[in-house]
């Protein structure tokens, strides 16, 4: 897959970039060679890109990515986590779970907010501990939608200094909103978004404001989310949207645009993973999984031709906006 830097840094993504959630045991158990066996699986297919937080398992993620790659040339992949929440021991957290959190791990630790320039250093201290790596490459303010300013006037100039130092390759923010990502984009000098779940063939939000700024200013964006929860790889009542079921419109909606993939052959997992390469910021596609064999799956359908007669099907029938830029039938980008 042909790597891309991430703004202007020499930090560099692949096209399709490994979520690590699932390897903290998002909802449900993961073995622990499951979780190295999607990794090999992702290795084997070209993906360099690895992404990976604290809050994913309490860290499970983190230490199982970090087994994965360590017998891997440091120098031939690119790993991001998160700063923005603290994991402190809780003594009697191991007397349940953290599902209440969507990880099916011992409550160990707890949580704690803190974008403070400490809590930035500590943070990425106990990351690189935890992934046995002596550095990270991509650093992200991991969802400060309550401690904006804590995070601008604080955590942000941490990360821009650390970024200085080369102890980090390059800096941004991780959301499922677009809105504090734009302003991030004009206040601060950050090299990348990862935006979650608002540039997909369900919800362009990002295209009003974010994607146009980083555009712009020559930043990159990555998308996450691009199934929406799950929606848009097999729509069906009962299918999760935003880690919610679905509301009925939005379910009719993905219902649709089933209808509208299926009649030019193409499976709807397919039109979503390939929508967000349409616009120029867009550097990578993020996608979660628990298996090599999710891992392969996703790789075939990126792969997958499609003909621009769908995305004109799609406009025709009202399920993109005019003016929604879509990818060409051979997209630059597309894995070689």
């Amino acid at each position: 897959m042909r790597p891309t830097h991430l703004g202007g840094s020499a930090v560099e993504v692949t096209p399709l970039a490994l979520g690590c959630a699932g390897l903290g045991n998002l909802y449900q158990p993961v073995t622990d060679e499951a979780a190295l066996a999607t990794v090999a699986a992702a290795w084997d297919a070209g993906i360099r890109t690895f992404d990976t937080a604290p809050h994913y398992g309490l860290g499970l993620s983190e230490r199982r990515l970090g087994a994965a790659l360590r017998d891997r040339p440091r120098d031939t992949y690119t790993v991001s986590t998160k700063v923005g929440r603290l994991l402190v021991p809780d003594p009697e957290g191991d007397r349940g779970d953290d599902l209440a959190n969507g990880f099916a791990v011992p409550a160990t630790h707890r949580r704690v907010w803190d974008f403070s320039a400490d809590g930035v250093s500590r943070s990425l201290e106990a990351s690189l501990d935890r992934l046995g790596l002596d550095r990270i490459d991509v650093a992200l303010l991991h969802d400060p939608d309550d401690h904006a300013e804590q995070a601008l006037r604080e955590a942000y100039p941490a990360l821009e200094r650390l970024r200085g130092e080369g102890v980090v390759g390059a800096v941004g923010i991780g959301m499922n909103q677009s809105a504090l990502p734009a302003r991030f984009l004009r206040e601060t000098d950050i090299d990348v978004v990862l935006l979650a779940g608002r540039y997909t063939l369900l919800d362009q939000d990002g295209l009003a404001e974010l994607l146009p700024e980083a555009a712009a200013r020559g930043r990159s964006v990555v998308i996450g989310g691009v199934f929406n929860s799950g929606l848009l790889t097999a729509p069906r009542p009962g299918a999760t949207y935003d880690y919610a079921p679905a509301p009925q419109p939005v379910l009719d909606r993905a219902l649709r645009l089933l209808e509208v993939t299926e009649r030019h052959g193409v499976p709807l997992r397919a039109a979503a993973l390939r929508f967000p390469f349409g616009h120029p910021a867009v550097v990578s596609v993020l996608t979660g999984a628990r298996s090599a064999e999710e891992v392969r799956d996703t790789v075939e359908q990126l792969r997958r031709p499609i003909p621009d007669a769908l995305w004109d099907e799609l406009r025709a029938e009202g399920l993109l906006a005019e003016g929604t830029p879509v990818p060409v039938s051979t997209p630059s980008k597309e894995p070689s």
